[in-house]
């Protein structure tokens, strides 16, 4: 019995490592490669990953152990850089949503906004630094602003595309229940909605980093990752630390789009499991007229 139970949890743990394995050879190939080239060549700008990765212990990773071996330079920078980015995204992700679904849902309201959000969008968010720093000044709020007008476009096109792809059997069906405008739009619309709004989501995120560190290199940023991981750096010819802030920025968004991964299967299973139930419960009913 003991045999027969545990060989299922085996060979799905056999599975999953395997899987690790696969994923994780072409990195650990990459990094040995780009170890022998550095060294080789022996270019102080593009040192070897083993003083990247040294330089980045130094200067983060080297603090207490009751702190999770952080810096005073770490504690000092990261949260701020956190804040503004997931603030600026969870802004852009609730005000594209809102707005994509009316522009999906209403198509009077979308034939004279549509062309003004693909004029907004086609301007590079960089390009609004000038008029942020004249509205707001320099300081967070500024920061911000950039995210915000940068990652706002793509949840709400996707949000918008979404909303349009509820099927007329859904609204036949909804209008035959009587559903209020709130249960059509919780039960249908948003159900409907919700794959290509997480996809949208998901290249908001990647760009809310990208537009984090433009932010704090441009905006007369103080403190933050950007700022002092490769701003500073560059300034005092510190080659080995402007590395090492580029794979904390890249670590940082790796672990970020794994959450949000993990969050989208986790809202969208429900969904995936009613609709193979209905397929499932509609197969009998096939062969029976048949």
């Amino acid at each position: 019995m003991t045999g027969h139970a545990d060989t299922p949890r085996g060979s799905r743990l056999s599975g999953v490592l395997r899987a690790g394995g696969e994923r994780s050879a072409p990195i650990a190939a990459a990094v040995i490669g780009w170890e022998l080239v550095a060294r080789l060549i022996g270019d102080i700008y593009f040192p070897p990953p083993s003083r990247i990765v040294e330089r980045l212990r130094q200067l983060w990773f080297s603090g207490p152990p009751g702190r999770a071996w952080l810096t005073d330079q770490a504690i000092d920078n990261i949260p701020p850089s956190l804040a503004r980015l997931l603030g600026a995204w969870l802004l852009a992700a609730v005000c594209g949503v809102a707005v994509g679904i009316l522009l999906g849902r209403l198509r009077l309201l979308a034939d004279c906004l549509e062309p003004a959000v693909h004029f907004a969008r086609a301007v590079p968010p960089p390009a609004m630094l000038p008029i942020w720093l004249a509205l707001l000044h320099i300081g967070s709020p500024m920061q911000v602003a950039t995210i915000v007008f940068g990652v706002v476009w793509p949840v709400l096109l996707a949000a918008a595309e979404g909303a349009r792809s509820v099927t007329p059997e859904q609204e036949a069906a909804a209008r035959v229940f009587r559903l209020t405008a709130y249960q059509r739009l919780t039960s249908v619309v948003l159900p409907a909605a919700l794959p290509k709004i997480f996809a949208g989501l998901r290249l908001s995120l990647s760009l809310s980093l990208i537009l984090m560190v433009v932010s704090e290199l441009m905006g007369g940023a103080t403190d933050g990752i950007g700022f002092t991981l490769l701003l500073t750096p560059q300034r005092t010819y510190d080659i080995p630390a402007m590395w090492a802030g580029i794979v904390v920025v890249g670590a940082l968004g790796f672990v970020l789009n794994t959450a949000l991964l993990a969050v989208e299967r986790r809202v969208l299973a429900p969904h995936g499991l009613a609709r193979l139930e209905n397929r499932a419960a509609r197969r009998p009913d096939r062969r029976s007229l048949s």
